[in-house]
């Protein structure tokens, strides 16, 4: 399996409240995965030890790039994940365009660069901002290269956003209820997008190399979750802790793990075709009463696809 991100037994809690137990999560290149759960299960949690932002206090995180056979273990943030928030982290005082194209500064200059190999910088700068049009270009918001974000829609920063986001190149993009603020008409246009991302990384695969887009979606939505991902992971603190002898919950682990339907960005939505899914999983990871096996409900090689 050609990973880009492998979760090994990770585990985590504030204090004496036990949040994550033992979770394990392999990821391959090209996957969108969608991570649903009750509240409090502590999917955000995990995304943030992925992103390396808040460390877990045992187990291992590693990423892959493409064409990486090591990989690297997560200590902290790196340019390879990046993260697209519910609330959009844009810089009010830049455009569209200057928002994008900030990332790769930061990343391939400093102030003293700037300053001191100003000609250098001039012609770096230039094509920072010819990759940032580029990638605005194919979120739909080439007409929108110079607004602020106090004139664009909900819709047009999230998009914004996930330009941020894809212009870096990161080996695996983190999603965290990333349309949760927006209404439906505008979250089915950005689900769209998502699955334009898939239908590139398919036809990446059919010709021989490793697919550009590797995503993990935190959503509470479950027809999202489904229309997206093309893998579902139910992370819950449901299930059968005391067969394994804890006196109490020891925190969410990973409990449902199967693959979804595959939609592409044309298709009219068919909810027909998942809704024996969606509520296996609402009867799997939402139910209190449920505690099933941490193995039952899982696909083998961790849902992927044959």
């Amino acid at each position: 399996m050609n990973l880009a991100l492998h979760c090994q037994k990770v585990s985590h809690g504030f204090g004496r409240k036990r949040v994550l137990h033992e979770v394990d999560l392999q990821v391959p290149h090209g996957q969108f995965l969608s991570l649903v759960g009750p509240s409090g299960c502590g999917k955000s949690t995990l995304l943030r030890a992925i992103l390396g932002t808040h460390l877990p206090n045992a187990g291992v995180t590693r990423i892959w790039r493409a064409g990486d056979p090591a990989g690297t273990v997560v200590e902290g943030p790196g340019r390879d994940r990046g993260i697209v928030y519910q609330h959009y982290s844009l810089y009010p005082f830049f455009t569209a365009l200057e928002n994008v194209a900030i990332g790769l500064m930061l990343d391939q200059t400093s102030l003293p660069y700037r300053w001191l190999q100003w000609p250098r910088w001039r012609r770096l700068r230039r094509q920072h901002l010819a990759e940032a049009e580029a990638m605005l270009v194919r979120v739909k918001l080439g007409d929108a290269l110079h607004l602020y974000p106090q004139e664009m829609s909900g819709g047009m920063r999230q998009r914004v956003a996930l330009a941020q986001a894809l212009v870096m190149k990161p080996a695996i993009i983190l999603l965290d209820e990333p349309f949760g603020a927006l209404d439906e008409a505008t979250r089915e246009d950005l689900q769209k997008l998502l699955l334009g991302l898939h239908d590139e990384n398919a036809a990446t695969a059919r010709g021989g190399s490793t697919p550009a887009y590797t995503l993990i979606i935190v959503t509470h939505e479950l027809n999202e979750a489904l229309i997206v991902g093309d893998r579902v992971v139910g992370l819950s603190q449901y299930w059968a802790w005391k067969s394994e002898g804890h006196p109490s919950c020891p925190g969410a682990t990973i409990i449902y793990d199967q693959p979804a339907p595959i939609f592409k960005a044309e298709q009219a939505r068919e909810l027909e075709r998942f809704i024996k899914q969606r509520e296996e999983i609402r009867r799997v990871v939402f139910n209190p009463a449920a505690a099933f096996e941490r193995s039952e409900h899982l696909a083998p090689r961790g849902g992927t696809r044959p």
